[in-house]
């Protein structure tokens, strides 16, 4: 087994820079008005590197924040290169490339070594998508059970928005015949307090905060009517009507 390397990960590189600007500014750099901007930090690199002399007029301590400044800064160049590198070759293989063309982009000779390539970069594009700590390790079999996760996790998102799209599609309807047949429901004033707050809502119920909110005032009429049928000892709705759209409810509520 391979061993996945330490990562310095998302870092704030402009901060970074920043930081380097300051210090260059304290030191009296009399270039540091051409360092590039923040967020130009492959430029701004270089300029450090070029004028890292002129630093010597500040602390050991000083000189050498600046310096681990420029380290971590190229490790966090280095790996998001591979990160933008994979997303390239992505690109490329969509507009219909060989990998024997792609070989001399990539530094390696042959078609396969291009592939073996790419597939280590992929590793890298993984780890940024899903944040993972420990990094995805840069062997063809850590790839391949990564990607497979992945598949897994996404068909289970699939399956949890689809039953979320399954239920909302009744919800309303449930709301709406609860609502019109609340007469037959006993003036319980926990129950109608959650009944207005459904009736307020279902006026303009378009957005998934409102539907969630809904959701909250449905279930919690229902909680105080089962409450109400507790204390009472006796079924609370008391129409036909009003029977079923209570157990229509009933039933959303546990499905």
């Amino acid at each position: 087994m391979v061993r996945p390397r330490i990562r310095v990960g998302r870092i704030d590189a402009m901060a970074a820079v920043a930081e380097l600007r300051r210090l260059h500014e304290s030191a009296a750099d009399p270039a540091v008005e051409r360092m590039p901007a923040d967020d130009e930090i492959y430029g701004a690199l270089l300029h450090a590197e070029r004028n890292a002399p002129a630093l010597r007029t500040l602390s050991h301590e000083a000189q050498q924040a600046a310096a681990i400044h420029r380290v971590r800064l190229w490790e966090y160049l280095r790996e998001r290169a591979d990160v933008h590198q994979a997303r390239a070759v992505a690109a490329a293989r969509a507009a219909g490339a060989e990998w024997l063309h792609l070989a001399p982009a990539l530094a390696v000779k042959a078609a396969s070594a291009a592939y073996n390539k790419a597939r280590r970069l992929h590793a890298a594009l993984l780890t940024d998508e899903t944040a993972q700590t420990p990094p995805v390790r840069r062997t063809p079999e850590a790839v391949r059970e990564t990607e497979r996760r992945r598949a897994q996790r996404r068909a289970a998102e699939q399956r949890e928005q689809e039953e979320a799209r399954q239920r909302n599609h009744l919800l309303m309807p449930v709301a709406h015949r609860l609502l019109e047949h609340r007469d037959g429901l006993p003036p319980d004033d926990d129950a109608e307090y959650w009944l207005d707050e459904m009736a307020e809502v279902l006026t303009s119920c378009v957005t998934p905060t409102q539907m969630v909110s809904l959701e909250r005032y449905l279930d919690a009429a229902l909680r105080a009517l089962a409450r109400y049928e507790q204390r009472t000892a006796r079924p609370v709705a008391t129409t036909e009507a009003a029977r079923a759209a209570l157990s229509a409810a009933r039933h959303w509520q546990t499905h």
